[in-house]
Formats: C-alpha cells, structure tokens, sequence
C-alpha cells in the first residue's frame, strides 16, 4: 500500500468511513483541533519546542535527526493504539475497516512521518493536504456564507432553549450556540455548565455545525444572543448575519418568566450565585446587590431572582434601543405572544408564524 493524499474538500464531505488523527503536539491540540479527532502527539510539547527551534535556526536535515530518536520511541506505541481505536470504530461499524486520515499542522513532516509509519503496518492511511490549517480556512469560510437565519428572541427566562430544543425534534435545522459555547450567555451562564472551549474551538464547532447545512436551502433557527458568550465571541460576520435576520420576540409574562428562571437556577450552589450577582453589582446597584445577596443568604430564591429578573429586563430594553444599538442593530423584529415557558408549544406557534 501507499499513503494517499486527501484534500479538504474531499475530507469533510464524507466523515463516515475515517478515522482522523492529529500528530501536533498536546499542547496544540488542547487549544483547538477537528471536532472528533483524536490526538496522537509525534512529539510532546518540550520534544515539539525543540526540534520547531533546530529547523529554524539551524536546518531541516538536523532538526530530522534529532526528530528520530524521539519517534522511534514512540512506534510500537502508536500503532498499539491506532489498533484500539480501529477495533473500537469496526465494533460500531459492523467491521467496517476505516480509512485514517492523518494531519500536522500543514500537512508536512509530523504527519508524514506517521503516515508512513501507519502505512508500513498495513492501515489503510491518507494524510490530509493542508493539514489542521487548511480545516481552519475550510471552517472560517462558513463564517461568510448567507445563510438564512431565523432568531428566536425573548426577555430572560422565556426558554428560548427550549423552543429550539423543540425545533430541532420537529426536524427542523437549528444551532444551539449557547451548547456550543458551554454557557448561557448572562453572568450566570457558566453555572452548572462544563468549562468553555477555547475561541478557535468553538469557531471550529460552529463551523462544523453550519457544514451540515450548507447545501440546504431550509432556514436555520438560532437562538437570539449577544457576540459575546461568556469568555467567546460569535464569529462577527456570522453575527451580522443574525442581526440583519428576522428576530422573533417571545413575549411572555414576568411571572411566568420568573418561575422558570427558579426552576433552572434555583437549586444551584448558593456561593456561586452570589458569586454571579457580584459580577454585575455596578450595573445592578449597591443597594439592589445587597438585597439580592441578602435574599439568597436567607433562602429568599424568589425574591433574589425577582431583582436579577427585573434587572435584566431594564438591561435588555435598554441596550436594544435604536438610539444605542450596536453596530450590527437588528433589522426586524416580529413580536409574538406566548402564554406560558412551554417549548413544545411555544415551537408550534412559532412555526405557525411562517
């Protein structure tokens, strides 16, 4: 057998018969790889660093040879867990045997080498051209595409979510950016949830999600969010995509609103809510942090949520405002009444709306 060269294009428009695996160090694949992949370092982050450093200053030919004691010691332990992970896709697969698809950083030495080593055994290898950065400008371009967005918007609590929850068991195509970004968007959003990906990662995610639907001409729904999500950004050309997108603005009553905030937050760490509500104290106001903290030290969950409510409501009609509206306002927003924090219904009527 030979190794075989695979493009980006021809790699991400079948991913049901490979394995990906990426040679760049831990370091590099910790930071943001191909969602799925798994990493198989040719070198460790010190072993990385040092042959980088040789071939720069000094030349290829003596950054290779201190390269090859370094991954001759690696060989048997890397085809011992290729071996795991093909056996593991068969089992799944129904014996298929998968391709691998091996990457570096730009489809050069790294990838090569354990192209060949993998080759040598008798995997059935293709290294991808253009390596990791060639999946990069294949996922930025995604940012660029005029899809058609629909915007699920809302005050705080209306379980926006939810409704898109409820979109997508109807079939229809939706982008969960807050599951994307592992948080919900406020100062409280990374309660409960798992730790945030790095900005590369989450670009890579959404990317990938926005793949799937690239040649559809049906609407995607996402949910209506500010550019920042916790410690990432949305894109800002996808993000001037959704602001120059319809806005459909869930009205639904503050009570109703409130209960289901207590429902989703109510039982969580009561150190970490207060933790949260100290992060917005300047805009919440002395006298109103005080009161909210004092609320949750006391058990008082209604009447701390009640304040926080209140505030962000203000917060929300304050900035949406035309006068002070970011760069990218939006262009149209069509308002829609909703009795109660219910997704499935609340996804009937909304489909209903178009």
């Amino acid at each position: 057998m030979a190794v075989q060269k695979i493009s980006i294009d021809a790699y991400t428009q079948n991913t049901e018969d490979h394995i990906t695996i990426d040679v760049r160090s831990p370091l590099e694949f910790e930071h943001a790889h191909i969602p799925g992949a798994y990493s198989l370092p040719l070198f460790n982050n010190e072993q990385r660093a040092i042959v980088g450093t040789t071939y720069k200053k000094q030349s290829r030919e003596n950054a290779i040879k201190i390269a090859l004691p370094m991954f001759g010691d690696k060989m048997l332990q890397m085809v011992n867990q290729v071996e795991k992970w093909v056996d593991e896709f068969q089992k799944i697969h129904d014996g298929i045997k998968p391709t691998i698809i091996v990457h570096c950083w730009r489809g050069g030495m790294r990838s090569a080498a354990v192209s060949w080593l993998l080759d040598l055994y008798g995997f059935k290898v293709s290294q991808l051209i253009g390596g990791y950065k060639a999946y990069r400008n294949w996922i930025i371009a995604h940012f660029e595409k005029p899809f058609d967005l629909k915007v699920i918007g809302g005050y705080t609590g209306s379980g926006k979510t939810e409704i898109l929850h409820a979109l997508k068991e109807k079939n229809e195509h939706t982008i969960d950016l807050e599951g994307l970004a592992n948080h919900k968007g406020s100062s409280f959003g990374a309660i409960g949830q798992a730790t945030q990906p790095s900005q590369e990662m989450f670009e890579n995610l959404l990317g990938l999600a926005l793949s799937k639907f690239s040649q559809t001409q049906k609407c995607i729904w996402i949910e209506d969010e500010s550019q920042r999500i916790g410690t990432v950004m949305i894109p800002t050309a996808f993000f001037k995509l959704m602001r120059h997108s319809v806005c459909y603005f869930t009205t639904i009553p503050f009570e109703k609103r409130l209960q289901f905030i207590i429902k989703q937050y109510g039982a969580f760490n009561k150190s970490d809510l207060i933790d949260a509500t100290l992060r917005i104290q300047k805009r919440l106001g002395g006298l109103e942090t005080k009161n909210t903290i004092q609320f949750l030290d006391n058990g008082e969950i209604e009447s701390a949520f009640s304040i926080l409510l209140k505030y962000y409501d203000k917060w929300y009609e304050k900035f949406t405002k035309p006068e002070v509206a970011s760069e990218f306002p939006k262009i149209k927003v069509v308002k829609w009444d909703a009795g109660d924090v219910n997704g499935e219904e609340n996804a009937k009527l909304l489909l209903a709306l178009n």
